[in-house]
């Protein structure tokens, strides 16, 4: 017994001395991580203006519970407190004393502390800040995201850094806090699914809602953003194709997404297998589908497969929406009315029928079934196309197109035709010598476009396209004098173009001439005077915005000499002042 006794002393003691080894290795360990702990915590103090930092207190709490001197921390918070953000304060307060405003000295100060953020920005040390899993959005992000100065800096830098984890999270804050509409430029949005639909939802509602003026605006920001990568672009395009099917605001959806896929295809995606797969044309007959997507992968037209195409549909009919591709359209335009194309006389019929049947072939639809389509107008198209493109390609004289007016107007109003007669216009008269050449004050085919314009509001936009490039042109075959002469003349036809409706993009094209200073006063004064003998009150307000600044500057309107004129323009600028102060 007493042997067992002093075997079961031993190990008592044995266990009382491994339970302390033990205690004081945890004292030990405990002892390094606490040392460790206020390095790292001296080493923050010691930094530049620490004490301004938003998680201070956190890291004092820290340094003092594992035994920090407090007196350390205020002598090296305070030898390292340099005031640069008090600094910064005192330098705007002294600005504004000087007179400068508020907001100018605001602005200044952002502006200058973006580009440092820009040029110093870490993604890295920006991520880091998510390394503690207990913090899930700082306080100070939160609030930045409140201002739009901060969310443009927030663009740029996840345009530059795609892949950091604390923008990304960033966008997506600023996307739940109802600011999507901005985000249509960011890249990375298109990484988030939640993200990219709810402002892929918000642009849409958008150019529903503002219509051309949004689309044109906007649009190639929107298609960039849907061109991101090839699962951004399918899933956009499925999601407007639905929505192309609505009753409501339907065609509008289908609009947009034909500039979409047009954009995209001009900025050399491949969109073609993607359009066709939308558009339903592998149902269909396999020849059909195989002769269109082979013409639209190479982007030009060959005989064998518009071959296929008019005996398809000259006999079977399968749905028009399969000729309505603009890409086709276009390849169809352009072979039927450049002057230069040289088609197959025994071909040319079959080009022209598909054209008249794209744009003239009516179907109507029930439950997604097809029940009838209407023909009535396809054979009066085919004859305008047929005497129009007889025209074009006959490369006629002026005094010879005078014997073809009455039959070109009566064709202008084909919307087909009016198309054909801007693609024919435009390569016409964008020859070196064709207003060297020309004799009369007023080409006969610009005057087309009067009429273009007179019949088709939907082609303002295209014919104003045509007639800014032709004024942007140098035109250095040209003297001076004739060349001021030749844009008087252009000006003339966009104040026509103005009287027919289209007036805030004529109003806004002069103004951008005006404010970059590249376009001669005389003919602003110009374009102003003859206004001036067209308008009359009431004027709406964006007209008066547009125009009272133009009016109201003394290089263009100082020296006229013609009383009527001046009376005039004093009379706009009196009523619009009263008008816009009411405003």
């Amino acid at each position: 017994m007493d042997e067992e006794t002093d075997y079961e002393e031993e190990v008592d003691q044995g266990w009382v001395i491994n339970e302390g080894d033990q205690n004081a290795e945890s004292f030990e360990n405990q002892e390094e991580i606490a040392e460790i702990t206020r390095k790292e915590c001296l080493e923050l103090f010691t930094s530049e203006d620490f004490i301004m930092e938003p998680d201070i207190i956190n890291h004092l709490n820290k340094f003092f519970q594992v035994g920090g001197n407090p007196e350390q921390v205020v002598s090296l918070l305070s030898d390292n407190y340099h005031a640069i953000a008090q600094t910064a304060n005192l330098f705007a307060e002294w600005l504004i004393m000087t007179g400068m405003d508020i907001g100018e000295v605001q602005s200044l100060v952002e502006d200058h502390l973006k580009q440092m953020i820009i040029k110093n920005f870490d993604p890295k040390k920006a991520d880091s800040i998510f390394s503690d899993e207990a913090i899930k959005s700082p306080a100070w992000l939160t609030e930045m995201i409140l201002h739009p100065t901060w969310r443009s800096l927030i663009y740029k830098l996840a345009e530059d850094y795609p892949d950091c984890l604390m923008l990304n999270f960033t966008i997506k804050l600023i996307s739940d806090a109802g600011y999507q509409g901005e985000i249509t430029s960011i890249s990375t949005a298109s990484q988030q699914l939640e993200v990219f639909s709810r402002i892929l939802k918000t642009s849409v509602n958008n150019f529903l809602v503002n219509g051309e003026e949004a689309m044109n605006k906007n649009i190639e920001e929107f298609t960039k953003m849907v061109c991101h990568s090839e699962h951004t672009f399918l899933y956009s395009c499925a999601i407007l194709h639905v929505l192309s099917q609505e009753n409501k605001g339907g065609s509008n959806i289908k609009r947009l997404f034909q500039e979409v896929t047009k954009l995209a295809s001009k900025n050399g995606h491949d969109v073609t297998p993607i359009v066709m797969v939308l558009s339903g044309i592998w149902t269909h007959v396999s020849r059909v589908s195989n002769a269109l997507s082979a013409m639209l992968a190479k982007n030009a037209l060959n005989p064998a497969d518009i071959t296929i195409l008019y005996k398809a549909y000259s006999t079977d009919s399968p749905p028009v929406d399969l000729l309505r591709i603009p890409q086709f359209l276009d390849l169809l335009l352009n072979a039927l009315f450049n002057p230069s194309s040289k088609i197959n006389p025994e071909h040319k019929p079959k080009y022209i029928y598909l054209l008249a049947y794209a744009a003239s072939v009516y179907e109507t639809y029930k439950k997604s079934v097809r029940k009838n389509t209407n023909k009535e107008e396809l054979n009066c198209t085919i004859q305008a196309i047929e005497k129009v493109n007889l025209i074009c390609n006959e490369k006629k004289s002026s005094f010879e197109l005078l014997a073809e007016l009455s039959s070109l107007y009566q064709s202008i109003r084909y919307p087909v035709v009016a198309l054909g007669i801007i693609q024919w216009v435009k390569i016409t008269v964008k020859e070196k010598n064709y207003f060297q050449l020309s004799t009369e004050h007023t080409p006969i085919h610009l005057a087309l476009l009067d009429e273009v314009v007179n019949v088709h509001p939907p082609l303002h936009l295209k014919v104003l396209d045509l007639l800014t490039e032709l004024f942007e042109s140098s035109h250095e075959e040209l003297d001076v004098l004739v060349q001021l002469e030749v844009k008087k003349m252009l000006i003339d036809r966009m104040l026509h173009l103005l009287t027919k409706g289209c007036v805030v993009p004529v109003l806004n094209y002069i103004k951008n001439c005006w404010q970059k200073q590249d376009t001669d006063v005389s003919l602003i004064r110009y374009f102003l005077t003859e206004l001036m003998d067209v308008i009359s009150p009431p004027y709406t307000v964006e007209f008066m915005k547009l125009l009272l600044p133009i009016a109201e500057n003394n290089e263009i309107t100082g020296n006229m000499r013609n009383e009527k004129e001046r009376q005039l323009i004093t009379d706009f600028i009196a009523y619009s002042r009263v008008n816009l102060s009411k405003e």
